[in-house]
């Protein structure tokens, strides 16, 4: 679970193991990419050298909501985020408040009292383009310098490939566009769609293919069908509930809507879900969302997909590669 910040809850408090030092990873880590994960190694090695703590400092809401910009599409849930850090190796995931107050701290501030002070940093690490403080003036070159003052050193660090640097907005392009190909190579594991299931107009029922409809809270991919491996996400950790396939649009076959929607159809599976989470790993993407004649034709492309969703899915198993990590 994320261990949350603020003027009332401090880190020893909550992680009182954070008082022998630690390597702070420091970012908004949207997706926790394989940017990222080059962080949390380097991390990670910093750790075990010097005895320190491996912890990772991120923010909530994300900085766009709170200044009145356009926020990104999240690439993940605050659950999913923390899961995926201490998959990393850290041993804690710290998510400081991000409210106006917060953003008017100057950088000085924010290095001494929560970086330097709070999460009893002897190494920081963070991306090449990190940013904090009012007006964003806060870089990597300032915690370097401020470090040296106060006792910790500070590295930055970046992966790159062919096309630059591997970044959250890069991802969100690729998902945008449905390129699940360019997402996965970028994140370094599939994406998926994750909310909780909501009552929808049960017509995928009477057309023999019953649907659990997802209130995304993740952006969502180009419209269109798409193989998907379906997690529950509980308090406990997510569970497999099996393979199936997910519509994503706008329904034009039926009465073309304004809301998108994500409707899966999981594949030998007739249980009630509404109110628990689910999360879809994407597979494949499978065709574009279209128009149909009429039901009859409808029904008919959706036992292809259904088909064609399991021998995706199927190829994978054979490679050993059907768990999303």
């Amino acid at each position: 679970m994320p261990l949350y910040l603020d003027d009332q809850a401090h880190a020893a408090s909550v992680a009182p193991d954070v008082q022998r030092g630690t390597v702070a990873v420091v970012g908004n880590f949207d997706g926790v990419h394989r940017g990222h994960q080059v962080l949390f190694e380097r991390a990670a090695d910093l750790a075990r050298e010097r005895g320190l703590v491996p912890v990772a400092l991120t923010f909530d809401p994300h900085p766009s909501v709170v200044l009145g910009r356009s926020a990104p599409g999240a690439l993940t849930t605050m659950t999913r985020k923390v899961e995926l850090i201490t998959g990393l190796g850290a041993a804690h995931v710290f998510v400081r408040r991000f409210d106006l107050a917060f953003a008017a701290w100057p950088p000085d501030r924010f290095v001494e009292e929560l970086v330097a002070r709070e999460l009893y940093a002897r190494a920081v690490v963070c991306g090449k383009n990190f940013r904090f403080g009012r007006n964003r003036s806060g870089d990597a070159e300032v915690l370097r310098v401020m470090g040296e003052r106060l006792g910790f050193e500070a590295f930055a660090a970046e992966a790159t490939d062919e096309k630059g640097p591997l970044s959250s907005t890069r991802a969100r392009d690729a998902i945008a566009a449905g390129d699940l190909t360019e997402a996965e190579r970028i994140l370094g594991r599939r994406h998926a769609i994750e909310g909780e299931v909501v009552r929808g107009d049960g017509r995928g029922r009477t057309i023999g293919f019953p649907t659990a409809n997802i209130a995304a809270t993740v952006l969502l991919p180009a419209n269109g069908v798409y193989a998907v491996v379906v997690d529950r996400v509980t308090r406990a950790g997510a569970l497999p509930l099996g393979p199936g396939v997910m519509n994503i649009g706008v329904r034009p076959t039926v009465g073309e809507q304004r809301q998108r929607t994500a409707e899966v159809n999981l594949f030998g599976f007739d249980r009630d879900l509404y109110g628990e989470t689910l999360r879809a790993h994407l597979v494949k993407r499978l065709r574009d969302e279209r128009r149909f004649e009429s039901l009859d034709a409808l029904k008919a492309q959706i036992a292809v997909d259904a088909s064609e969703a399991r021998s995706a899915i199927a190829h994978l198993a054979g490679m050993g590669n059907i768990s999303p990590p």
